[in-house]
Parts: C-alpha cells; sequence; structure tokens
C-alpha cells in the first residue's frame, strides 16, 4: 500500500511540474504567438460542437410576421442639423474607366487584427509610419479581441493622427466609392465572408479591405487585404454582396486640407443625419424587394437606432434574427443590445449576449451591454462582473469604465 502511495505522489508531482513547465514555456513569445489562436480557435469549435447552431437565436416569443409599415419609405429627410453640406453639381463628371492608386506598404494582419492592420494600410498612404501594432496596443490591447468597430477607427486617427481627418458613413454604393478612389482618397469598407473550416471553425465572419482602385473592363475593385495579400481584385458583385452585411459602411481619411473637397464627394451626405435617411431608405427598398432578406431587416434597425426609433427598431431586429443571421453576427455590430434595452426588454438583450459571448468570450460589447441589462434586472453582482471583463479584455473601454463607475465600483 505503501508503495503505492509514493508511485502515486511522484506521478502527481511529476504531472503538476509537467503542467507548470507548460505553463512557463506558453508565456514566452515566439510559442504564445504560435499557439494562442491556435488553442481560441480550437476552443470556438469545440463550443460549437457542444452546442451546434449556425445562427444567433430568435428572441423569446418573436414570430416571423414581416413588418410591412417600416418597409413604406418616408418621402423626406429629417432636418438637418447644421453639419457642412455642399451643394451638388446637376451631372456629377464621368469617372474614368479605371484608377490605381499607388498602393501603400502591405503587411500581413495578426490574429484577429485586421481592423487596425487596414486602417495602418490606409494611414501609410498618406505618409504615416506606424503599423497595425501601433493601432492595436490602443484599441484592443487582448489579441483575442476578435473585432474593433469604425468608430474606433475613426477615434484612433482623430486622436493619433491628428494632421489626418477621418470619418465614415453608411449605405454607400459602388459609384460613391468610386468617386473617392477617382479623386485620390483610398476607402476602407468592412464586409462578410465565409472563412475556410480550419479557419476558426468555418462560417460567415467580418472582414475589413482597402480599396485602391477600380477597373470596369473587369467590373472590380483593386483591394488590399492584410489576410490574403495586396493587389487583389474583388468584383463588384461580390464586394457588395459582402458588404450590405455591414450596413455598406465606409471610412475615409484625408489630408485635413482637403475637408471642402470631401464635403464635394459627399454632397447632401455630410449632413450625418442624412446619410442615415437614406440608408434607412436604402433598406427599406431592398425590404421592398425581397422581404425575406434579414441583412436588409438588420439595417434597418441599425438606422432607426441612429434616430432614436427604438421600438421600430427592436422590431425590426427581431425580424432579422427570426430570418437567420450568423452566429458571429452581433461580434461587430450592436444594435440589438441598444434596441432591446431601450425597450426594457431585458431577457432578451441578456439571451442574444449569451449565445455571442458562449462562442465569442472575449467580445467586450456583448459584456458591457449583457451588464447593462443584468443591472436593470436587479443583479447587480452580475452586472459588475460583465464590466469588469469588458474591461479586461480592453481597459481602454471608456463605456465599460463609466459603466462600473455609474453602479459604485
Amino acid at each position: 500500500m505503501s508503495r503505492k502511495l509514493t508511485w502515486l505522489s511522484w506521478f502527481a508531482l511529476g504531472a503538476l511540474l509537467a503542467a507548470l513547465l507548460c505553463i512557463g514555456l506558453y508565456q514566452l513569445p515566439p510559442i504564445k504567438d504560435r499557439l494562442e489562436w491556435r488553442l481560441d480557435a480550437a476552443g470556438g469549435i469545440a463550443r460549437g460542437w457542444l452546442h451546434p447552431g449556425d445562427t444567433l437565436p430568435t428572441p423569446a416569443g418573436t414570430a416571423l410576421a414581416g413588418l410591412p409599415f417600416l418597409a413604406t419609405r418616408t418621402p423626406s429627410p429629417p432636418p438637418s442639423t447644421g453639419q457642412p453640406q455642399a451643394t451638388p453639381t446637376a451631372t456629377p463628371p464621368p469617372l474614368p474607366s479605371r484608377v490605381v492608386l499607388d498602393p501603400p506598404r502591405w503587411e500581413k494582419q495578426d490574429w484577429n487584427n485586421c481592423g487596425p492592420a487596414t486602417l495602418a494600410l490606409g494611414l501609410r498612404y498618406f505618409g504615416w509610419e506606424g503599423d497595425q501594432f501601433d493601432i492595436s496596443d490602443v484599441l484592443k490591447p487582448d489579441r483575442g479581441d476578435k473585432n474593433v468597430n469604425v468608430e474606433e477607427l475613426v477615434y484612433f486617427v482623430r486622436t493619433r493622427a491628428g494632421w489626418l481627418g477621418a470619418d465614415y458613413r453608411v449605405g454607400g454604393t459602388l459609384e460613391r466609392l468610386k468617386r473617392f478612389l477617382a479623386a485620390g482618397v483610398p476607402v476602407i469598407v468592412e464586409k462578410g465572408f465565409i472563412l475556410d473550416e480550419n479557419d476558426g471553425g468555418g462560417g460567415w465572419a467580418g472582414h475589413y479591405l482597402l480599396l485602391t482602385g477600380y477597373d470596369e473592363a473587369k467590373e472590380s475593385f483593386i483591394t488590399q487585404d492584410t489576410n490574403k495579400g495586396p493587389d487583389r481584385l474583388v468584383s463588384y458583385a461580390e464586394l457588395d454582396d459582402g458588404w450590405r452585411a455591414f450596413n455598406r459602411v465606409y471610412l475615409y481619411a484625408y489630408p485635413m486640407e482637403q475637408q471642402a473637397a470631401i464635403d464635394v464627394l459627399l454632397g447632401d451626405e455630410a449632413d450625418r443625419d442624412v446619410n442615415r435617411q437614406h440608408a434607412l431608405e436604402q433598406a427599406q427598398d431592398e425590404i421592398g424587394a425581397k422581404e425575406q432578406d434579414a441583412y436588409a431587416w438588420f439595417n434597418l434597425g441599425t438606422n432607426l437606432v441612429y434616430f432614436e426609433r427604438y421600438g421600430e427598431a427592436a422590431q425590426a431586429f427581431d425580424t432579422a434574427l427570426s430570418l437567420g443571421l450568423p452566429w458571429r453576427f452581433t461580434r461587430y455590430q450592436f444594435g440589438p443590445y441598444i434596441a432591446y434595452f431601450n425597450q426594457g426588454r431585458f431577457d432578451d438583450l441578456v439571451a442574444l449576449a449569451d449565445a455571442t459571448l458562449y462562442r465569442t468570450q472575449k467580445a467586450e460589447e456583448s459584456h458591457l451591454w449583457r451588464g447593462w441589462a443584468r443591472f436593470r434586472l436587479g443583479d447587480a453582482a452580475g452586472a459588475r462582473q460583465d464590466f469588469l471583463s469588458a474591461l479586461e479584455i480592453n481597459p481602454n473601454y471608456q463605456d465599460a469604465q463609466y459603466a462600473l463607475d455609474y453602479i459604485g465600483g
């Protein structure tokens, strides 16, 4: 008996030492860089096996009945907010048949780093000398954070590259992208695409691209893709099909002295409210053409949230979820959280955030909004843990710090 206990003791000690050695080796940067993303991807795949499903859950009690009144266009835009507008010419000048801007020096994105890497390329076009890590260290210090949204990218330019201006608009068109390129301004778009099975479990995901030209003869944009390589052609049809999943958002940076030229390119959409109204109408038109279009319903909800029409937005998101949205969708876009919170639908918000965080644990926005819902449901301890989790992922996340301060730390 004593020999058996001695053997078991030595075995346990050996296993403990081996585990400590593995943990120590894993902390070495060369090893961690190679293994961390693979372990994270394997964890996501395993969770997908345990809880299979390619779409986000539908809120309880939601029936797919359609919302025809929301698909009716409102004919006039809201009153101007006094933001700058340029008077568009009656007939825009004809576009060149081909535009090729000098591509910036390309770099391969780090794990989950397409946003910072793509922005680095866009800024490098204007002489910025940093790289993707200068951006990700500010916007996503944790490599496991899988999303940087467009507002964060604009924030970086405005606060860390102040000699450049930056902004974004939604509801873009292929012609608008071409006009920016013809004016010498590269454009960043966010679009959906399908991952390989060996890349995070496959399925739909979001990705940023820098556009540096187009070719009418080939009906394609010239793109700088931080994952697949430089100077890749993407057809107009492919880009628009993926782009519409993100409300056709586009981001542009420019030297500050070119502000007037940018306003001319935007025309009346230099006014953000007008831009959003046009995007809302674009979504309504697409619903009118295809009522079962989940992305169009989601875009409608997103634009209604902008105008604080939360009740209608929540119904639009209900319809989008009922039609089926990829499970990664709320990793990137958070309109349903905002609409449900403002409608007092806290249980629906928690259920949606739970589904997102089950497969994407490092999503600080989902932690933030689940925390607010828990707080309103009376679970102050759960709210505090969510806000702390959001800050653990991104210590620079000011919304989470405000939330934590609001409930008393």
